[in-house]
């Protein structure tokens, strides 16, 4: 991929970016708007539900450790919303991965973030069918997937 490339899609895909550090969504912002994405960004889990009812993003990314809502309490509510929509942990804890695999997770990457892995598997899930996704709720063997290089 590069800064240039249009998405594959003719619809610009959005993605939102849920972290209560300003520099990782302004990061993040940037790299997914120089490749096409429409972004919306939310500093905590409360804003996330207010952000994702108003811009319905196809993708979240979204950090754990936040101050009032937590990003596990946001996943939740947006999950009631829409328990289709892919969801990516990025996060500073390890050991994450039980727990978003109980939550029908998509993926999780901890931090440091490999810009170029969440970008292919951001542009993976945005063009996923959502009957595809189906499989995270209702597959027993399903499991989160862990994004490392």
């Amino acid at each position: 991929m590069t800064a240039q490339d249009p998405l594959q899609t003719s619809e610009r895909k959005r993605v939102m970016i849920v972290d209560d550090d300003a520099a990782v969504r302004e990061s993040l912002a940037r790299v997914f708007s120089d490749y096409g994405y429409e972004v919306s960004l939310a500093e905590d889990g409360e804003v996330a539900v207010h952000c994702f009812l108003k811009h319905k993003p196809q993708v979240i990314l979204l950090d754990i450790n936040m101050p009032g809502r937590n990003g596990w309490q946001a996943l939740d509510s947006i999950s009631k919303i829409d328990p289709l929509v892919p969801m990516i942990i990025i996060t500073a804890r390890p050991n994450q991965q039980g727990v978003a695999s109980g939550r029908g997770v998509d993926a999780l990457m901890e931090k440091p973030l490999e810009f170029e892995l969440l970008l292919a598997t951001v542009k993976r899930l945005a063009e996923q069918p959502r009957s595809e996704r189906c499989r995270r709720l209702t597959d027993p063997t399903f499991r989160t997937e862990i994004l490392t290089r």
